[in-house]
């Protein structure tokens, strides 16, 4: 994502969505946000998507996260797209959780570098690919992940790497692969062990390898 790493503030953009013009971090306000995007209304992959994030958004509330979706169609479009939505989710005449971002202009997806190059609509311009972006209260980005249009995203996933970012930023840990919260974390390398026995009072364990190196270190947060 040219110009976008880890740790920069997200851009403070200004867009209709379905909830009125916005201005995205006062939007956010205080919080966590998910941004998601999608390449297209009224496509199946996108429809399975939203209808799995309406489904769950309770645990990004649980969470502190504010949720927001982009795709590059009208206001008015996602507004019939999302009443098809939540009868996917066999809810009709419910409301989409959460609003919609219209970047029909596509300057949102340029800007994010969120172009997909292999996948046109039928007049021949690119489809935004399916980019997660999570930012944190500082307002900075701190995870992104990009898949291709063709490919759906894991939800379960995302919610597990939020809990992951809520926990090491507040503690001086890290989180092994495959972590679920309640597993043990790792001690960051850079603490003694003299400053990890007084932050970890249940205690850390230390898994022997050849190297005699006492790197892998492990404690219940």
């Amino acid at each position: 994502m040219p110009g976008l790493l880890l740790g920069d503030e997200f851009p403070n953009f200004e867009a209709d969505t379905t909830i009125g013009r916005i201005k995205f971090h006062d939007f956010l306000g205080g919080s966590w946000g998910i941004l998601f995007s999608h390449p297209k209304d009224f496509t199946p992959v996108c429809t399975t998507e939203l209808a799995c994030a309406a489904r769950i958004s309770d645990e990004f509330k649980k969470r502190g996260v504010k949720m927001i979706a982009l795709s590059i169609d009208s206001v008015e479009d996602h507004r019939h797209w999302s009443k098809d939505v939540m009868a996917f989710n066999s809810e009709a005449g419910s409301p989409l959780p959460f609003p919609i971002i219209a970047d029909d202009k596509r300057e949102l997806a340029v800007q994010l570098g969120m172009l997909d190059p292999d996948e046109r609509d039928k007049e021949g311009l690119p489809l935004t690919a399916r980019c997660v972006f999570v930012i944190g209260p500082d307002k900075k980005m701190k995870l992104s992940i990009l898949y291709p249009a063709t490919t759906g995203r894991n939800f379960d996933e995302l919610l597990r790497v939020i809990d992951s970012l809520q926990l090491t930023a507040q503690k001086k840990v890290a989180t092994p692969v495959d972590w679920k919260p309640g597993d043990k974390v790792m001690v960051i390398p850079s603490l003694s062990e003299a400053e990890a026995a007084t932050l970890f009072p249940n205690g850390v364990t230390t898994k022997e390898v050849p190297s005699g190196k006492k790197y892998l270190r492990f404690t219940q947060p």
